[in-house]
């Protein structure tokens, strides 16, 4: 269930929500006049839906690539191409 609270909440109470941030790794909806204002968040939880967003950009590219490549290669003749730039 998501966490929301008032924006005086940010003046009155920010340590309190520092320490939810942190602590349940969810954002915090802030509402003001009782509409959706911001969402706060942990940087740690910010840098990890950055990385799962490029994470997703990379995948959307490679599935992309291989739908408009018409060469293939074997699970087998990768894993041993692979293996022969390591060992040089």
């Amino acid at each position: 269930m998501p966490i929301i609270r008032p924006i005086s909440d940010l003046r009155n109470n920010f340590n309190m929500i520092s320490d939810i941030c942190h602590t349940n790794a969810e954002p915090i909806f802030i509402t003001k006049n009782g509409h959706g204002n911001m969402v706060i968040m942990s940087q740690a939880l910010y840098e990890q839906q950055q990385a799962l967003i490029e994470l997703y950009q990379k995948l959307a590219e490679a599935e992309f690539e291989s739908q408009t490549t018409k060469t293939r290669i074997s699970h087998k003749d990768l894993m041993a191409k692979m293996r022969a730039n390591i060992n040089e």
